[in-house]
């Protein structure tokens, strides 16, 4: 179910059209919100056709948002700002005749939970001055704590070009932030006794049997290759020691292994037809193997990859904005990657087929597209431990190995500076913070985290119980280091250091 778009909004009587749609509930069909706001009685309304239904809100404060209205007894332009917006209470309603378990996530004012809400409005700040300086085009922001949400903002733009406005439910390429999705459903299918971590990959793709091993890690040729000596595992493919390579190596590159235009049956063969860089378990090699897990997920469950998350993962966890391409209503709010150019962004297509287009490929490594809020709802159940809203995903003892290296210690570490020097990598397909010290943004022991080749990242906290996601659309991803700053000015805003 997609979430609906509101497009009027009657306050005392007079009702407004807005120029884009501003604010996203899920609901059923029709739906109702009231609410009293500065003395004002505010009603948004969405509407089809057939069944009607009322959702009520007390309104609190929360940040920024803004409406754009585009008539008003005459006039073509008026913008009504309201500030310190919170939504206290929400109900929600399911258009199937499943029930929706998952819940937008409860709010809260910062202070309650330990923060200063002056810290997060320096975060907003500093966000927009990479706005200003043409950094990044527009940005989604959240932050929770405690289960609570304490931050959401949304600025700038998604379309330059169109004057399109960032809306709170834009649709980014999460790229890399992908593996973690799909190692969620790998650890699902575990629970379920379909597997064990130190099964040979071969047991369920017998193409890798007699994959052979470069002599040289930095050739290309792929005549000059030795036998292999040990198994590749699937406790390798979710650690990345399985001895595949990155998308973009240049052995990956020469060889076709990666397109789009593929399917994934002949991506893993293509992966299995070429040596690997090195025997399985002796080093870190961060690669493609997410997208080799989704295979193996049709293998286990008997269904397609994508229909299996979105039964599975998705719908449970109400992420009704997570896909591999978007069409229709959802391709209006799919973000513009840009990439500066002559001190400008300009708008830049990473890929030969679109995000706009359904491909051949369904990429479990990097193939995805999300929302912020769709991606916190993932993290909060990471990090309750496999549960959200009273409904469990993965059993505790499971979640428990999201949080743990699962490297092999001969492969450790998993870099040589900056931070992969303080990393690990766990069985839930995160990075994992081990040494502080080699980070040059603040984080703390024992947190995972990662990020998107186009501007996006997250990070699970549990020593502070704090989840953060932002989300932007710039390549390369660095976008003037507005994520580390982000980072760094959230982390500031901290009063309650636990």
């Amino acid at each position: 179910m997609r979430l609906p778009r509101v497009r009027e909004i009657s306050v005392n009587g007079f009702l407004f059209k807005l120029a884009a749609p501003v604010i996203f509930l899920r609901g059923q069909l029709q739906g109702q919100l009231q609410g009293q706001l500065r003395g004002l009685v505010v009603v948004l309304v969405w509407q089809k056709s057939g069944i009607g239904c009322q959702v009520q809100f007390s309104m609190t404060q929360f940040s920024t948002t803004r409406f754009f209205i585009t008539t008003f007894q005459g006039l073509n332009s008026i913008m009504v700002s309201i500030r310190k917006f919170l939504f206290t209470s929400l109900l929600l309603l399911s258009a199937s005749s499943q029930s929706v378990l998952a819940q937008q996530m409860n709010t809260a004012s910062p202070e309650s939970v330990g923060v200063a809400s002056a810290g997060l409005q320096e975060a907003t700040t500093r966000l927009q001055r990479h706005i200003d300086n043409g950094d990044i085009a527009g940005v989604v922001a959240a932050v929770a704590r405690d289960g609570k949400l304490i931050y959401f903002e949304a600025l700038g733009q998604m379309d330059l070009e169109q004057g399109k406005v960032m809306p709170e439910d834009a649709l980014f390429r999460i790229y890399s932030m992908s593996r973690q999705l799909t190692s969620a459903a790998v650890l699902q299918l575990y629970d379920q006794g379909k597997f064990q971590f130190d099964d040979p990959v071969s047991k369920y793709l017998p193409q890798f049997a007699d994959q052979r091993v470069l002599i040289d890690s930095n050739s290309t040729d792929v005549m000059q290759t030795k036998t292999r000596t040990a198994d590749m595992t699937i406790a390798h493919l979710l650690t990345h020691t399985s001895g595949l390579g990155s998308r973009s190596s240049r052995l990956y590159v020469e060889n076709n292994v990666r397109d789009r235009n593929i399917t994934l049956d002949e991506l893993v063969d293509n992966a299995a037809r070429v040596p690997l860089f090195h025997e399985p378990g002796s080093a870190f090699l961060y690669g493609l193997h997410a997208t080799i897990l989704g295979k193996l997920v049709e293998i286990w469950s008997g269904q397609p990859f994508d229909e299996y998350l979105k039964q599975h993962l998705f719908e449970p966890l109400g992420m009704d904005s997570t896909m591999f391409w978007a069409t229709g209503a959802d391709a209006e709010r799919l973000a513009v990657v840009y990439r500066p150019t002559n001190g400008k962004l300009a708008p830049y297509e990473i890929e030969t087929v679109p995000f706009n287009v359904q491909p051949n490929l369904i990429e479990g490594g990097v193939g995805m597209l999300s929302t912020v809020m769709d991606y916190m709802q993932f993290a909060q159940m990471v990090l309750n431990k496999g549960e959200l809203n009273g409904t469990r995903l993965l059993s505790e003892a499971t979640a428990t190995l999201m949080y743990e290296n699962a490297v092999p210690a001969q492969a450790m570490p998993i870099g040589t500076d900056g931070y992969w020097l303080g990393s690990g990598w766990t069985l839930g397909g995160f990075n994992l913070v081990m040494d502080p010290s080699t980070y040059d943004f603040p984080v703390s022991q024992g947190t995972i985290w990662w990020d998107g080749s186009a501007g996006t990242r997250f990070f699970i906290d549990p020593e502070q119980n704090m989840i953060t996601v932002i989300m932007a659309q710039v390549s390369p991803s660095n976008g003037g280091g507005f994520r580390e700053e982000f980072t760094e000015t959230v982390d500031a805003a901290i009063t309650d250091r636990r």
